[in-house]
């Protein structure tokens, strides 16, 4: 099975270019409970092994929303080891997108909030609609006496330092777009018009390219960086040298030489 014939309920799928679109459509703003997880989890599982798909994009199907996070109602409704539970199961999701060796981008599309945010922030890449009515933030701690569960104490903290991403957290502010931009949350800011169509752009021309160190390169830094310098080096050494035995390194040597531009497989 590949990736284009798993039938989600709470996904819309499409594969173009070598590209899979998973677009997420559970309205009325994308929050996210235990069978939503579990899906989102089998379409990562399924890109892992579809040779069709060589990079993703993550976005939304429902206006306004790219995710307000955990759904509410679970927590108000299911048990405090209910919820623990799927808090856990969550961090082993975006630790599984974290781990495939696939370039994964957000296309954030509307708000992104909580859980939405530590969603975002597991893929590797993220381009934001240029929209002053979007609001991008983590509101647990002010709003409902918690802190993020799904990952965000360390993903927002590695990606803006700890004593921002404690500000943050702490206040619960909500940033707009550019001020997530400006903070390194965001790594492109694009006019809301032209999202998908820049971030579908940029992946296509990813997947036309060396995917196998692009996932090599993903890997290296998403599981090196805490380990101690010396066995990140190792891991980056070994991640280098399968590379180098790859058709696509053998290729960009010839074209080099050739003094034309290389054409990768990936692999």
């Amino acid at each position: 099975m590949g990736l284009r014939e798993l039938s989600p309920k709470f996904f819309k799928i499409e594969v173009e270019d070598n590209v899979g679109i998973v677009r997420l459509n559970r309205p009325p703003a994308n929050s996210h409970n235990l069978e939503m997880l579990r899906e989102l989890d089998n379409i990562i599982v399924e890109s892992r092994f579809d040779e069709d798909v060589r990079a993703l994009i993550l976005t939304s199907a429902v206006p306004r929303f790219f995710s307000a996070g955990f759904d509410i109602n679970e927590i108000r409704d299911k048990s405090p080891e209910y919820i623990g539970l799927s808090s856990q199961y969550s961090k082993e999701v975006m630790l599984r997108i974290m781990s495939t060796k696939k370039l994964i981008i957000a296309a954030i599309n509307g708000h992104c909030m909580g859980g939405g945010l530590e969603l975002a922030l597991a893929c590797d890449l993220r381009f934001g609609a240029n929209d002053e009515n979007i609001k991008i933030g983590m509101p647990e701690v002010a709003n409902l006496g918690l802190i993020p569960g799904e990952g965000g104490t360390q993903f927002l903290a590695r990606l803006v330092g700890r004593s921002k991403a404690i500000y943050l957290m702490v206040t619960s502010k909500t940033l707009s777009p550019k001020e997530a931009y400006e903070l390194g949350i965001l790594d492109r800011l694009v006019e809301p018009e032209k999202l998908f169509e820049e971030t579908f752009e940029f992946a296509k021309q990813m997947a036309k390219g060396p995917t196998l160190a692009i996932g090599f390169a993903k890997l290296a830094v998403n599981e090196g960086m805490d380990l101690p310098l010396y066995n990140a080096f190792v891991l980056e050494r070994e991640m280098q040298n399968q590379a180098l035995a790859s058709e696509d390194a053998k290729e960009g040597a010839r074209a080099f030489f050739d003094k034309r531009k290389p054409v990768f497989k990936g692999r």
